[in-house]
């Protein structure tokens, strides 16, 4: 790996938060952007890294200085970082996550975990999910209060999964379920599966264990077979979520649950009509910052009329 560069100027809270709705800066390659809250509940105190794989271009710079208005007349030069993997150190010193009954955390908090949490232990990594953003902690929340409310599962999948961590806590709730997790990078099932043996937490095909695979979308016989699904969890973004509404719903079963998240607040009433009309229906609504998780229920008696073709040939069977 050779050496990267960063970019840090001193933000605001309102334009750290605006960034999650910015999809493309039009650079290629795109930096990698963290903001951190330099003291706490001062909303004009955060703080914008930005990093470049390569030594940034004046137009580089420029596009990332546009980010933060508040910066303008701040002076800040790039400064060379040497060959590490500076995503991960970005994230390294993240504070622990404290969401319903779970306990997130790295290794430099392994000595904070609380008593009568199920801790897990997720490092910085190149994958989505560690418990950090509002949408997995959101994610956390909704499942806990499902499982608080008495909620039963069977059989379970985690659709974009990241690190697994959605996954494992699913499966801690439900310890008898069936519980897949799947994700179309290959890094993320390498990541989970090495968080499960860090975790304690059982893989493999048989109850009470997480099958891992690679899979885009359902487009996958792993998925496919061990359909229908109780619960249905998939944190990613709101088009990929409006654009497999169909898929999704078909590997639901009748009644089942769907927890969807990854969306802005703004997007979200998009992304419930698509699953209206699939058959679902909107149960609860959770708002962290500018994000929102949905939980639908899929009706009973509601037959799909196909899917959108990706890899799901029998989407009438159930």
């Amino acid at each position: 790996m050779s050496d990267s560069w960063k970019l840090t100027l001193p933000c605001t809270r309102a334009e750290a938060e605006a960034l999650g709705a910015i999809d493309d800066l039009g650079l290629d390659p795109p930096p990698v952007l963290m903001t951190t809250e330099e003291v706490e509940d001062d909303a004009e105190r955060w703080r914008l890294d930005a990093y470049f794989e390569e030594k940034p271009s004046a137009a580089a710079l420029k596009a990332v200085r546009a980010l933060v208005p508040s910066a303008a007349a701040i002076t800040a030069k790039p400064e060379r970082i040497a060959d590490a993997d500076w995503v991960t150190m970005s994230q390294i010193s993240l504070p622990p996550v404290h969401a319903a009954r779970f306990f997130v955390h790295t290794a430099a908090f392994a000595d904070a975990v609380p008593a009568g949490v199920r801790a897990y232990r997720i490092e910085a990594s190149r994958a989505f999910g560690t418990g950090h953003h509002e949408t997995t902690t959101g994610c956390l929340m909704m499942l806990d209060a499902m499982a608080r409310r008495g909620t039963r599962v069977d059989s379970l999948i985690d659709l974009g999964t990241g690190t697994g961590l959605l996954a494992f806590a699913a499966l801690h709730l439900w310890p008898r379920a069936f519980a897949t997790a799947t994700d179309i990078d290959p890094v993320s099932i390498d990541v989970s599966a090495e968080n499960a043996a860090v975790n304690g937490v059982p893989t493999g095909l048989s109850r009470g264990r997480v099958a891992l695979g690679v899979a885009d979308g359902v487009a996958s016989p792993l998925v496919i077979e061990r359909a229908p699904y109780d619960l249905v969890i998939a944190n990613i973004l709101a088009a990929p979520l409006i654009e497999m509404a169909g898929d999704f719903a078909a590997i639901a079963a009748p009644g089942a649950q769907i927890v969807l998240a990854g969306l802005l607040t703004r997007q979200a009433e998009a992304v419930a009509t698509a699953y209206r009309r699939q058959g679902c229906r909107v149960a609860e609504r959770l708002v962290l910052g500018d994000w929102t998780i949905l939980r639908l229920r899929k009706r009973p008696d509601f037959r799909l009329r196909g899917a959108t073709g990706r890899g799901l040939r029998d989407a009438e069977r159930w």
